[in-house]
């Protein structure tokens, strides 16, 4: 079932999961207990991330380096197929421009299709590690809007070859992502919603936003949206504080403010316990409030491997 029918069909707000695909070497089991405690609170959907593989340099015998081409987290597609065959869950995998070509997209979309899964999260992806800016691949698309027309013309029946005959339309419900901070390579929040509004009319269904941990930045976004004539349901994004060094890493990683409340709140902790309970309990907050907004049906979470804090939140809410 497509993302937009869970929300538009569901009679009460629910709870939505963002995991990681395991580290290179790990199997399924890995996948499975971080899962099977979250099916407690009946996700309709599971978003799987999808890594880009990385340059790094080795030694070699003979002195000097080699550049070797390294995936540390593979199986997205994999997993996806896997989540929905032992949960009867929708799983949305991400798809992104780094990496692949027109083509390689295309493939990815047609073996999707195959598999039966629905939806699909579109997003440009970050820059390599070793690169400063994003850069696409040869072949391959800059911007995520790019993605989003690609997916909408193959719903429409229209492949790259366009010689094809008796083409299949697919049927992809495809997601976005919002920034209520606005997106750090945006000049101002005008240009990003301006941005995000292309996508939208291009033929994206819904926004997952950013975390973020001051409500207002929603509400504000939310209204910025709907001014701007994006109608499509605006999903938030949200994810607890595990340890005090975040405070730090995930202003300049993901560019978004931590309250002053917040803020104050973990540096009197004296451990990561500490932490992480101050985390569940803004959490807990945040998604009280968000929950008594007449438009919130759904809640998604940025679990990155931590199923024990957010089932601890969603307890809290009950």
């Amino acid at each position: 079932m497509k993302v937009t029918d869970h929300i538009k069909n569901s009679s009460k707000p629910f709870f939505s999961f963002e995991i990681l695909p395991p580290l290179k070497g790990s199997g399924m089991k890995a996948v499975n207990d971080m899962l099977d405690p979250l099916m407690e609170f009946k996700p309709p959907f599971i978003n799987v991330t999808y890594h880009r593989s990385e340059y790094i340099y080795k030694k070699n015998p003979i002195g000097g380096f080699n550049k070797v081409i390294v995936r540390k987290r593979p199986g997205t597609v994999g997993i996806c197929a896997a989540i929905q065959n032992k949960y009867q869950v929708d799983a949305v995998p991400h798809l992104i421009c780094g990496g692949f070509t027109k083509d390689a997209t295309e493939d990815a979309l047609i073996e999707l299709h195959f598999l039966g899964i629905d939806n699909v999260l579109l997003l440009r992806g970050d820059a390599i590690k070793s690169e400063s800016v994003f850069i696409p691949e040869e072949g391959g698309h800059s911007y995520a809007l790019d993605l989003v027309k690609q997916v909408r013309d193959m719903n429409c029946g229209n492949y790259l070859d366009d010689e094809l005959q008796g083409v299949v339309c697919t049927n992809f419900c495809a997601g976005v992502a919002g920034y209520p901070e606005k997106h750090f390579e945006a000049p101002n929040m005008k240009t990003d919603l301006k941005y995000l509004k292309a996508k939208v009319d291009a033929g994206a269904d819904y926004i997952i936003t950013q975390m973020f941990f001051d409500n207002e930045h929603f509400i504000n976004f939310v209204n910025m949206c709907r001014e701007e004539g994006i109608s499509v349901p605006i999903i938030p994004g949200i994810k607890p504080i595990t340890r005090k060094k975040q405070i730090s890493t995930i202003p300049r990683t993901f560019n978004v403010d931590i309250p002053e409340d917040l803020h104050d709140a973990i540096e009197a902790c004296e451990s990561n316990e500490a932490v992480e309970q101050v985390g569940i309990e803004w959490c807990i907050h945040q998604c009280r409030e968000l929950l008594s907004m007449a438009d919130t049906k759904c809640i998604h979470f940025f679990t990155m491997g931590n199923a024990r804090q957010i089932t601890a939140i969603l307890r809290g809410l009950v």
